[in-house]
């Protein structure tokens, strides 16, 4: 009988050769779920809820994801499996929590929150939801405690279905600065690449990266791309890939088409400005390519296809460019639907091989 069902669950993974997802949102369904994995006073003090503004003002989520008998979009693992895994034949779909731990000014609260995801899952989604292995999870830190950060990090490793690390892209200061680097260190020994996810932009503790704070969730969510290209451009010019050469980056939801000029403008500055940087051997961009990864939702779109195709070309897309989907949110991108046609080479380095390359699938 364990034969037959090992032989089953092979080739249903064998079935699903088309798409590795790098971002794929997995909620509990209320947040007792969450505050039975802390302790006491963060149990009594935890009461879920999201970022606490710059909300979508009509709905955050696709309605049809939704679970009939209630609890959020995202929540259900057999309708996500049904919408997401069996829809489309994913490999794997990485699953990027949202615990939005890093906004609060005391790190102890900051510290459990992010403990408290952890474990949730592990048990659920990376094991009583997981007989198939499809699901890859990421280690949830609160980077304003990097050295709990890092001990966060050494308490995981070694799991079989954590994949790497995330944060948000909200900060006190751009990742690129020493003070992270207990992090970094931890990353690179573990082989766990170092996901950036956006959240908590200019909330709590944060600070915004556009000048002062926007007025309305659309300006908010559009300019999130700002904090990225921040923290990009501190990581390479701190050097921070110099002392940690095996350390990897990912960026997730922060756009993708602003990638080659901002590299073009900072290979023109290196030129200029090499001197207050001795410690960069390369071309900024040349670090980008070896150590970095982005993913594709949001795809900017622009009305004719030869123009993103163009993009993909002088950002080289087929070598950095990872698919995601950033399920279940309103503006889920599908994978048949979110691109223009791609060469069949392009397609599949960004639908599968570059994520199966860079996470060890």
């Amino acid at each position: 009988m364990i034969e037959q069902q090992a032989s089953a669950e092979a080739g249903k993974t064998a079935a699903r050769t088309g798409i590795i997802d790098c971002d794929v949102h997995p909620y509990p369904r209320n947040a007792a779920e969450i505050r039975s994995y802390m302790t006491m006073p963060w149990r009594e003090r935890y009461n879920g809820g999201g970022r606490g503004f710059y909300g979508n003002p009509v709905h955050g989520d696709r309605l049809d994801a939704r679970p009939s008998q209630g609890g959020p979009s995202g929540s259900d693992p057999e309708l996500l499996r049904r919408q997401l895994i069996d829809e489309y034949g994913y490999a794997h779909a990485i699953l990027m929590p949202r615990a939005f731990c890093n906004l609060h000014p005391d790190p102890d609260f900051g510290n459990a929150i992010a403990a408290a995801f952890n474990d949730w899952l592990a048990d659920t989604w990376l094991s009583k939801y997981n007989p198939d292995s499809v699901f890859k999870g990421s280690i949830t830190v609160n980077p304003q405690d990097p050295q709990a950060a890092a001990r966060e990090i050494e308490r995981w490793a070694g799991h079989p279905h954590y994949v790497q690390v995330m944060t948000d892209s909200g900060a006190r200061a751009p990742f690129g600065q020493r003070q992270y680097y207990p992090i970094y260190e931890a990353c690179e020994k573990h082989g766990l690449p170092f996901a950036i996810h956006p959240g908590t932009d200019g909330m709590g503790i944060n600070v915004q990266p556009s000048p002062g704070y926007p007025t309305h969730y659309i300006e908010w969510h559009t300019c999130l791309s700002l904090s990225f290209q921040a923290h990009l451009v501190s990581f390479i010019t701190e050097g921070v890939f110099e002392r940690f050469p095996n350390f990897k980056v990912v960026l997730v939801e922060g756009g993708v088409s602003w990638l080659a000029p901002l590299m073009w403008r900072l290979d023109a500055e290196y030129k200029a400005l090499r001197y207050e940087v001795p410690w960069l051997k390369r071309k900024p961009s040349e670090y980008l390519l070896d150590h970095v990864r982005i993913t594709s939702q949001p795809l900017e779109r622009p009305d004719n296809d030869k123009h993103l195709l163009q993009i993909f070309d002088m950002m080289d897309a087929e070598r950095i460019l990872m698919f995601s989907s950033d399920y279940p949110h309103w503006d889920f991108d599908s994978p048949t639907r979110a691109f223009p046609k791609l060469p069949e080479s392009m397609h599949r380095r960004i639908f599968y091989e570059n994520a199966r390359e860079f996470y060890n699938l």
